[in-house]
């Protein structure tokens, strides 16, 4: 009897923040802007929990967005995505070079402009494997509130830079196509089921966005298999959008306006500089290989999976192009995270 008002209280937080992300999105969407339903949701939540709205995502709810996610995605990929395999190694050789110097310039402004210590500064500026990077910053490096702060706004900032990018800027987008047929009830079930699953044994194996990636996976094959023709139902991909903008916004929860603050400019310009970073190298990759450059960037871009994923959808792009690289990130973020930390923590153990 104990825990009834608390899981009322549970449900009726994710309710209205869900209802926020919705409110939001249907703005953003009768304004027109690529990407609404994600984008308008993710802002409506992040100013309400900022502005003290007890907004909340349950692990269940988030493990259900990953993979209804993940199972857009794979009904997303085209056929021939998979042709353009031989121009990777390009796009991957740049994607090591851009986490290379956003780690590198991003720590070191953090350091000098901000006056942060190393831990702090670095742990700050990877682009992307936050649980990961909390997880170490947990163990007493670095200020962890600070990290997580700048780590968000980053996430924020860039779901946000992507579909104002594609209206105002000459990033070309491409408006989905109209489906033939959507799935009907028993192939979306099953399909679901699969996702499902698939992502739980992802998850138990430690894969990096393990849900996210073994629902793509399940529903990649099944699609490349011919197993299913038909798209999402349009209610249920606008639902997914809805979801992934509530949890993206859902992240500022528990942070203060004074924190907020405090952190907010070093973050901006953390971003602002991973974005001028992602972009620079985004285009000069696309004067090698035949890929939009909008796709470039979303694969390039260090933002969370299931953000850009969805972004992906949106905008019409080869998702598959965009989930191997944001797997390929995560898995050199794997590597690299305890290496710079361990430089960090023997670096600070040194008598000055």
């Amino acid at each position: 009897m104990t825990n009834q008002p608390l899981r009322a209280n549970v449900l009726f937080r994710t309710l209205l923040t869900l209802a926020i992300s919705a409110a939001g999105g249907l703005v953003a969407t009768a304004l027109q802007l690529p990407a609404g339903w994600l984008m308008g949701g993710a802002l409506a939540v992040a100013v309400a929990a900022l502005s003290g709205v007890r907004v909340a995502m349950p692990g269940w709810l988030r493990d259900i967005t990953f993979v209804l996610t993940g199972m857009s995605m794979g009904a997303s990929v085209a056929r021939d995505s998979l042709s353009l395999i031989v121009q990777w190694p390009i796009t991957l050789l740049a994607l090591v070079l851009e986490l290379v110097i956003i780690i590198a310039s991003t720590g070191y402004m953090l350091r000098k402009l901000f006056g942060l210590d190393r831990a702090t500064a670095y742990l700050s500026s990877f682009p992307g494997h936050l649980s990961f990077v909390m997880g170490i910053a947990a163990t007493g490096l670095g200020d962890s509130r600070q990290i997580t702060i700048i780590q968000v706004i980053r996430i924020m900032m860039l779901t946000l830079c992507v579909p104002l990018g594609a209206l105002f800027l000459p990033i070309e987008h491409f408006a989905v196509a109209a489906p033939v047929k959507f799935m009907d009830l028993p192939t979306l079930v099953l399909l679901a089921l699969a996702c499902a699953v698939t992502g739980v044994v992802f998850g138990r194996l430690r894969v990096p966005a393990g849900m996210v990636l073994g629902a793509m996976a399940a529903a990649t094959a099944a699609k490349l298999g011919g197993l299913f023709e038909g798209a999402m139902p349009v209610p249920l991909a606008s639902a997914t959008f809805v979801l992934v903008g509530a949890l993206i916004g859902s992240r500022f929860a528990g942070i203060t306006v004074t924190e907020f603050r405090r952190a907010a400019i070093g973050g901006l310009i953390a971003t602002a500089m991973s974005v001028g970073v992602v972009t620079a190298i985004a285009y000069g990759a696309s004067l090698v290989v035949d890929m939009p450059f909008g796709q470039i960037w979303l694969g390039l871009s260090p933002g969370a999976l299931e953000g850009m994923g969805a972004l992906g959808v949106a905008l019409g792009y080869d998702t598959a192009f965009i989930a191997a690289h944001h797997v390929s990130r995560l898995l050199m973020l794997t590597i690299a995270i305890p290496v710079v930390a361990m430089m960090v923590s023997a670096s600070d153990s040194q008598p000055a």
